[in-house]
């Protein structure tokens, strides 16, 4: 895990590029004492250690079923798609069966990516994951201060141009959202952990690749909705511009899909157990 330091620290956003209503701003200067935070989100192979250990069942294999983007789904996980109304924009299949363990649906499996970050988690799928390892999830303060590496007023966790030259930062959709991926950043869905270069803090990928959970509600009103951060390989300027170091949404405690996971905080003291 790396050591955030102490400090204030200033967060929010209310640039052109801020997604209205997501209550980014107002941007603001905030105190937080030193934390801990992974290096890296939840990765399967971690993820199966606490199962291995635990015998823990999320909460898509309990329900019977969860998300998977349309352009993955996996040949023989077709006819697995369930014929239910979810009132989720058409890309996203509620397909039977799809889990951590099997990300694309019944056929798929992990085979070459342990190290790819653990998806089709809930949120209190990743505080029991959390608890098991002695840590927490981060608040979305910790989270954002963190994505931030140290740099002020910056849009993304490196600065305010998402390319340079010709290096890709992040794992984001490239092309057509939602039909035309050219995959000219590496990736067509998850990239391992480590990819790309890390923040001044040393944590990689704190923008694209999957969305994380946080500890906080997304509003006070709506307790039962968990704000995550980051972005995911789906978003894209035209669509979902939410891979930048302000952005937010939510979703409900128990929902799940192939492009969210989690990486877990703690406070300073004793040592967490490594994932």
């Amino acid at each position: 895990m790396a050591t955030i330091p102490a400090g204030t620290w200033r967060i929010g956003f209310e640039g052109p590029e801020a997604n209205t209503g997501d209550g980014e701003g107002p941007e603001r200067e905030v105190s937080s004492p030193a934390f801990l935070i992974d290096h890296t989100a939840v990765t399967n192979a971690a993820f199966a250690k606490f199962v291995a250990a635990t015998g823990y069942e999320t909460e898509a294999e309990r329900i019977g079923w969860s998300f998977v983007f349309y352009a993955q789904l996996h040949p023989a996980a077709e006819n697995q798609v369930l014929s239910i109304s979810t009132g989720s924009p058409q890309w996203w299949l509620p397909v039977k069966d799809a889990i951590w363990s099997a990300p694309d649906g019944p056929g798929s499996d992990l085979d070459g990516r342990g190290d790819h970050p653990v998806v089709h988690v809930s949120w209190n799928d990743a505080v029991a994951f959390a608890a098991w390892a002695g840590k927490r999830l981060p608040s979305e303060t910790e989270w954002e201060i963190a994505a931030r590496g140290g740099l002020a007023n910056a849009i993304y966790p490196w600065g305010n141009e998402l390319h340079e030259g010709s290096r890709h930062n992040c794992n984001i959709w490239q092309g057509r959202f939602p039909k035309e991926n050219t995959g000219n950043d590496g990736f067509l869905s998850t990239a391992p952990v480590t990819s790309y270069a890390p923040n001044g803090f040393g944590l990689f990928n704190m923008v694209g690749n999957v969305w994380e959970w946080s500890a906080d509600p997304w509003s006070a009103d709506l307790p039962h909705l968990k704000a995550m951060r980051g972005g995911s390989y789906l978003c894209h300027y035209s669509y979902c511009n939410r891979y930048r170091v302000s952005a937010r949404t939510s979703n409900s405690i128990d929902a799940a899909s192939s492009h969210l996971g989690f990486r877990c905080a703690a406070d300073l003291g004793p040592s967490a157990r490594a994932s």
